[in-house]
């Protein structure tokens, strides 16, 4: 079975260039046409089998490319479903939060447990929701005033969609961000969990039930059934373990600066580029990026 093979730079690394690209064909066995997708950015070409990642990334001198590895049918996605955290903003919303309760390191090392799979998330989640009982609701105002995307993830998002694609933005965080999130990049649609209050404070529980990583993955099910595509049309990214198995569902899932336990699972990763690489990866030319 034949893949393209897209390899993506880091543009402020320095530019990919021809013998790189070159080197990384000689690796599979090819020397046919190479496709620029972007100058200096992003090239593609296609092998007769899949290359081993680590071997691809060993031969190249700009040491700061992403490679990709797509089937040449039914590139582009029909379908994208994101997580939020840490993917699409910068940041851990719930770490955030927790800064305004003087409590954001013990949050935030419970996090980084549950995002490497170290923890159930259901019961990591009450946990954390718990220990901001009392929080005012001004806390969740200036949480959200502080956000700041992910480098080209309103590119993504609105190239998908001038190309027809439904996009979802499916959480484990708590819709007073995601709806915000999603209404501010251009998502479609967003899921995620809901914080309990009393009209002035948290109320330290979370409205069950909790959406988790199945949630996440019978989501992007969904959005394919309804859109009537097979998963194969479906484009997922995310970093944390609950988002693994939509990731290995999604006809493309990529980790995006992931958690080890996620990029040791999934080979399409974006470790030194942005969400242009994603949009690369379904062979779209930068000149047709929605902006």
């Amino acid at each position: 079975m034949s893949y393209i093979v897209t390899l993506v730079a880091n543009r402020q690394a320095g530019p990919l260039s021809v013998q790189d690209v070159k080197r990384a064909q000689a690796l599979c066995g090819v020397s046919s046409a190479i496709t620029w997708l972007s100058d200096g950015e992003a090239a593609e070409f296609l092998a007769p089998a899949l290359p081993a990642r680590d071997e691809l990334r060993a031969v190249l001198t700009h040491k700061a490319v992403d490679p990709f590895f797509t089937k040449p049918r039914g590139r582009r996605k029909a379908v994208l479903v994101a997580d939020m955290d840490s993917t699409i903003v910068t940041a851990e919303t719930l770490d955030e939060l927790a800064a305004f309760a003087g409590i954001k390191d013990q949050i935030a090392e419970i996090t980084k447990r549950a995002m490497n799979g170290e923890l159930d998330f259901k019961a990591a989640l009450r946990e954390r929701v718990a220990m901001l009982k009392g929080l005012s609701l001004d806390a969740l105002e200036k949480t959200w005033a502080a956000i700041e995307f992910c480098e080209d993830a309103k590119t993504l998002v609105r190239t998908m969609k001038g190309f027809g694609a439904t996009t979802a933005l499916v959480s484990g965080g708590f819709t007073f961000f995601t709806g915000r999130v999603a209404e501010a990049v251009g998502f479609d649609v967003h899921r995620s969990n809901q914080l309990i209050d009393d009209g002035a404070a948290l109320t330290g529980e979370v409205v069950e039930p909790i959406l988790d990583k199945d949630s996440k993955l019978a989501a992007l099910t969904e959005f394919a059934a309804t859109r009537g595509v097979t998963l194969q049309a479906t484009l997922a990214v995310g970093d944390g373990a609950n988002d693994l198995p939509m990731l290995k569902a999604a006809g493309l899932g990529v980790a995006y600066h992931a958690k080890p336990v996620v990029a040791a699972e999934v080979t399409n990763r974006v470790e030194h580029s942005t969400h242009r690489a994603l949009l690369f990866a379904q062979g779209y030319r930068a000149e047709t990026f929605v902006l």
